[in-house]
């Protein structure tokens, strides 16, 4: 490719030069936290590890947590932490600033994290319920795959 502008980043790339702006890490996304939200970054992280199997990793300028699809992620703001976690149901609540349908059966949740004691119950919660809820749609699915499979076999008869 020739020398360019990144679109994303804006930094100049030289012809033959391999550029990723996307790369990252999570310790250069949080690096420039003050104490309060590095206090706050490792609480957050802490509670979500002690759920359960699952991946961690820095994406752009996001920390995202997964099982098979991302269930919570971070972004690293100056004053605050952003967090979107993904429910299968909306919740209408002042610490929720935001809300969007993200799929079918999905609503992103947006919260502003400033300090470490505002991660506990109801936040905590929410982020167990958002881990679980892999689980609870796997199940629903199963059960119209069986409902479906049993309305053929009763057409078939």
């Amino acid at each position: 490719m020739r020398a360019h502008e990144c679109y994303h980043c804006k930094q100049w790339v030289e012809e033959g030069e391999a550029h990723d702006c996307w790369t990252t890490t999570e310790a250069a996304l949080t690096e420039d936290l003050s104490e309060d939200l590095r206090e706050a970054w490792e609480r957050l992280r802490e509670t979500v590890v002690e759920f359960g199997d699952q991946r961690i990793y820095a994406s752009h300028s996001s920390i995202m947590f997964s099982r098979k699809t991302c269930y919570v992620f971070v972004r690293p703001k100056r004053s605050y932490l952003e967090l979107f976690f993904f429910l299968g149901r909306p919740l209408k609540r002042p610490e929720v600033r935001r809300i969007v349908k993200s799929s079918k059966a999905k609503f992103a949740h947006e919260i502003r994290i400033r300090h470490r004691d505002e991660v506990e119950a109801p936040i905590t919660d929410w982020l167990r319920e958002a881990y679980a809820l892999q689980d609870v749609l796997a199940a629903k699915r199963k059960s119209k795959e069986r409902r479906a499979r049993g309305a053929v076999r009763r057409r078939r008869r």
